[in-house]
């Protein structure tokens, strides 16, 4: 209680203080492995019927992807030299975004009319896979779905964005969220987990990535398999597990209490970097025109996570993560405001 206490006085202390861009799609191919003997075993020892394993796998010869060469600041010669490559797991969630803009958001009780709707993929576990692969990191994604329509339209950007997919179809629907965006940027978001509440049976091992939106089950099979773990701590609730990174806002930030490493993301007023409860590093974002923050959180925690594991240090990490999510902020839509690393360079060369 003592640690929760003193991160929230930390992190309330701080409050004080004041495209989608196109990439060529790897052709793929779907695979329904309805025999698969890998098929996951519930904790009753029962095997779970009637499921089918999306596996994607390249169909023809996989380009690599092309990485930026970057000057190293403090050479005589200016040498130039590019980024360890970053491969991950996404561990989280799959859902279908139906997303209705409206001038303003309601008040309790109240009906508006007027607004536009759009359905476009998401879920934080897809968002923050797609977020890593337009960075250029090898991403692999493992989730649930369900065998409705709704399936094809909420894997359609982590298949445009060449991300490997390791996906059960169950019988429970494919997740949804809806969300209302104001116009200026505001929004509220309601999630039916569905098929993202069966996430299970996985392998996923080396550098992994989850979020909330599975169940704790899930998060500590990760972490009983990943050589570092990075957890998203959103929705917020108390972990159940030690990472080795955390990400949170200011208020979830408040329910998980102090962590080894934990960086607190403070909208326009950018984020901070706690190391065992003592602030470490600062960053504070480009400027933008704010349009919708829907993914703005799942473009930082991608680019922070991709960032350190190109082995940059944590100010440069965490002033990247804060760029990324600004760009995604000034953007319509989850997946496709989710900006590329080129991008992200561009922003940071122009402040």
């Amino acid at each position: 209680m003592q640690n929760t206490a003193r991160i929230a006085a930390q992190v309330a202390g701080l409050e004080g203080r004041r495209h989608r861009a196109q990439h060529q799609a790897v052709g793929r191919e779907v695979r329904l492995d309805r025999a698969d003997s890998r098929r996951p075993v519930r904790a009753d020892g029962a095997e779970e019927r009637d499921t089918c394993r999306l596996e994607a796998s390249p169909s023809g010869p996989r380009q690599s992807r092309r990485r930026a060469l970057e000057v190293a600041p403090d050479h005589p010669c200016g040498l130039q030299y590019p980024p360890v490559a970053a491969s991950l797991t996404v561990v989280g969630s799959i859902n279908l975004d139906l997303v209705a803009r409206v001038e303003r958001l309601p008040r309790a009780g109240e009906t508006l009319s007027g607004a536009t709707l759009d359905r476009i993929a998401g879920g934080k576990g897809a968002n923050q896979a797609v977020a890593a692969a337009r960075l250029g990191a090898e991403v692999r994604m493992v989730g649930c779905v369900g065998r409705d329509a709704n399936a094809e339209d909420a894997l359609a950007g982590l298949r445009g964005a060449g991300v490997e997919l390791a996906v059960r179809q169950v019988d429970s629907p494919t997740g949804v969220a809806i969300i209302l965006v104001a116009e200026e940027g505001e929004n509220q978001i309601v999630v039916v987990p569905g098929a993202n509440s069966e996430v299970g049976g996985f392998a996923a091992s080396d550098k992994v990535l989850c979020q909330l939106e599975v169940p704790d089950s899930a998060v500590q099979e990760a972490r009983a398999q990943a050589e570092w773990l990075c957890v998203n701590a959103a929705p917020a609730r108390p972990l159940v597990v030690d990472a080795d990174l955390v990400v949170a806002n200011r208020y979830e930030a408040e329910v998980i209490g102090e962590q080894p490493l934990l960086a607190v993301t403070l909208g326009e007023e950018g984020a901070v970097l706690f190391e065992n409860g003592k602030e470490v590093v600062r960053a504070r974002p480009p400027r933008v025109g704010a349009v919708d923050g829907t993914a703005a959180g799942d473009a930082f925690t991608g680019c922070l996570v991709v960032s350190l594991l190109e082995g940059r240090d944590r100010e440069e990490a965490l002033r990247r993560a804060c760029a990324a999510g600004a760009i995604a902020a000034s953007r319509f839509g989850a997946q496709p405001s989710l900006p590329t690393a080129g991008e992200v360079d561009a922003i940071l060369r122009a402040e």
